[in-house]
């Protein structure tokens, strides 16, 4: 998408580290969020929610950025974005996290980096062949097997809610080709802003018709939550965060966003910190910087494409 102005210095700005701060939290609890919420909302109840009030919200400032002529004239590729992006990947979020527990759906999600770089390889980019990219491969999913076959505890149940967010990290993983390559010229609000909203409208009537309960105050506030700050405050956030420090180093914290995600599991639902977990997560995020290229250098430049990288759009 549109390119922001990037600080030239080599260092985080007190600005910087705020940002980056604020989005490891911001994109670190909406497992959280989706959890507490699906406990009465069906998970098209929680789609339609979040997608089209974040697309109400962030639609004032699209509009005044003049975001969304651009975005329009591309609409077959910012639907095909809203589908891959959005619309597949947050049902299946919240109809996984009606089984499993949240801090184990933000550490599948955080594999991102490893299905992006088979992609990358499978597209013929061959530099992701190289040895400690291919060492991290290896790690990140013999991680995710270990906390897979160690969380399941044998229900089948379990493995499916698993097979769906590994699915939604394939998802998050093809969906910035088409951004790179088919939306980079116009300004990000626009796109997101319009397929928030298509999402939001083809979720509407699929929720009315499967929301059969009353709504918890619980689920209210959270689904709430999960709208206005991990939808669309997060984008704009995001949005600053890129243009402080680059489009390189502001994905960084997507490292952090599972840490957050297990420990407010752990500290606000009680879920169980297990021993496959505690073994199988530092092994799957170790496996993703490596898989990723590591941690960029100072001064390096951002890459042709986001795929060997942290997905850099809100979850």
């Amino acid at each position: 998408m549109s390119s922001p102005v990037v600080s030239s210095s080599s260092r985080f700005s007190t600005k910087g580290w705020v940002l980056f701060g604020t989005m490891a939290v911001i994109w670190g609890v909406p497992y959280l969020f989706i959890r507490e919420a699906v406990e009465s909302l069906s998970p098209a109840s929680v789609v339609a929610i979040r997608t089209g009030g974040a697309a109400l919200l962030l639609l004032p400032f699209a509009l005044r950025q003049g975001a969304l002529k651009p975005a329009l004239k591309k609409w077959p590729w910012v639907l095909a974005f809203a589908a891959i992006e959005m619309a597949g990947p947050f049902v299946l979020l919240a109809h996984a996290e009606q089984t499993i527990s949240s801090g184990l759906t933000g550490l599948l999600v955080a594999t991102v980096p490893l299905f992006a770089t088979v992609i990358a390889v499978l597209r013929g980019d061959r530099g992701a062949l190289k040895p400690m990219r291919t060492v991290g491969l290896a790690l990140g999913f013999a991680g995710v097997a270990v906390v897979a076959l160690g969380s399941a505890g044998g229900a089948q149940g379990d493995l499916v809610a698993m097979a769906e967010v590994l699915a939604v990290a394939v998802l998050y993983s093809i969906a910035p080709f088409i951004v790179a390559r088919k939306l980079h010229d116009v300004p990000a609000l626009g796109p997101v802003t319009l397929a928030l909203g298509a999402v939001g409208i083809v979720y509407l009537p699929i929720a009315l018709a499967t929301q059969h309960q009353v709504p918890t105050t619980s689920s209210v506030v959270n689904v709430a939550l999960l709208t206005v700050l991990c939808t669309a405050i997060a984008f704009i956030a995001f949005f600053a965060l890129i243009a402080e420090v680059g489009p390189v180093r502001a994905p960084l914290f997507t490292y952090v966003n599972p840490i957050v995600a297990i420990v407010l599991g752990i500290l606000i639902l009680g879920e169980p910190l297990s021993l496959s977990l505690l073994v199988g997560f530092p092994i799957v995020i170790v496996g993703c910087v490596l898989a990723a290229g590591g941690f960029p250098r100072r001064g390096a430049a951002a890459p042709v494409l986001p795929a060997p990288d942290p997905d850099p759009l809100p979850r």
